[in-house]
């Protein structure tokens, strides 16, 4: 009845299957991810238009999980899930870091990711297959977005590496790093370590960036028989070589001699490049509606003078 596609792989000893075209298919795209026993939905829904006057990208990320997912109801005083925990905010945002500068430049339209675990085993933690899983949903949504990513956990027992390490023996590692990236290069790291070297660390991170390479392929693979038809690319506003020129000329100095300030103390280069980024607003038409992201994307940022010795 459906035209259901599947992807299957082994992924750190354990199997991992993403399928699309069964559930949630009014979405622009969805992914059922699953790894060992643990599953999780990931959609992708974007508005075909852009709202009037809009100036920045909104970006919506929810991960969440239900307690039906490792077979509980609630009970007791409380019988309704209230509000997100800490975990599934910190997971929204771990998501959402590797993904939001992948799409494309001057795509401004609403876009709203939603990962909701079905089931977990109690083994393989979701938030590293609701990231892959989101990555599917984007990848085959048509929506603009410059992807696919992986991710991948990487810990380290007993001087190894190991991928994707289950619950039960994250206690016995010195490490937990949360590394997602493309095949060109790594966007972000996160990690809590036990006073490891700097080789460790950089190991650690090549290890992962190597590991969930096959992750890519496979959701490439998916999308060239699965993805929707892509939408049109944004079009880059006529006079935006007009606004780089103003921008550039009124405080690309300033900026430079921000970077350049090499004492942490004199630096405040947040308070400095905060009141710059504004001045800069007001040398440009004010129809434009100039963000101050584009302040900062009109030119290269000169690399800091040496430090004296």
């Amino acid at each position: 009845m459906f035209e259901v596609y599947r992807k299957e792989l082994m992924w750190g000893g354990r199997r991992l299957v993403l399928e699309t075209g069964k559930v949630a298919r009014q979405a622009n795209g969805a992914v059922m991810a699953t790894y060992g026993e643990t599953t999780v939905l990931c959609t992708a829904v974007a508005n075909k238009q852009q709202k009037p006057g809009q100036d920045f990208f909104p970006l919506t990320v929810n991960y969440q999980e239900k307690t039906f997912a490792a077979g509980k109801i609630p009970g007791g005083f409380f019988k309704r899930e209230g509000r997100p925990s800490e975990k599934e905010v910190l997971t929204s945002r771990l998501i959402d870091r590797p993904i939001r500068p992948l799409f494309a430049s001057g795509f401004l339209n609403e876009t709203q990711v939603v990962c909701t675990v079905l089931s977990h085993d109690l083994e393989n933690d979701p938030d590293i297959l609701a990231m892959i899983g989101a990555s599917a949903a984007l990848t085959l949504s048509g929506i603009p977005f410059l992807g696919p990513i992986g991710g991948a956990r990487v810990g380290y027992i007993d001087g190894q590496y190991v991928l994707n390490p289950k619950v039960d023996e994250l206690p016995n590692s010195q490490l937990e790093l949360v590394v997602a990236g493309t095949t060109e290069g790594v966007l972000m790291v996160e990690s809590e370590a036990k006073e490891l070297s700097e080789d460790v660390m950089l190991g650690a991170v090549m290890f992962g960036h190597k590991s969930f390479q096959p992750v890519i392929q496979a959701i490439i693979e998916l999308a060239e028989v699965a993805a929707k038809e892509s939408w049109n690319m944004p079009e880059k506003p006529a006079n935006a070589a007009t606004n780089e020129e103003k921008l550039s000329a009124a405080v690309s100095a300033d900026i430079a001699a921000a970077y350049g300030e090499q004492q942490k103390q004199a630096r405040c280069v947040t308070a400095c490049l905060g009141a710059i980024a504004r001045a800069s607003l007001l040398a440009c038409d004010r129809s434009q509606h100039l963000s101050l992201s584009d302040v900062f994307c009109c030119w290269a940022v000169p690399a800091p003078p040496p430090a004296k010795a």
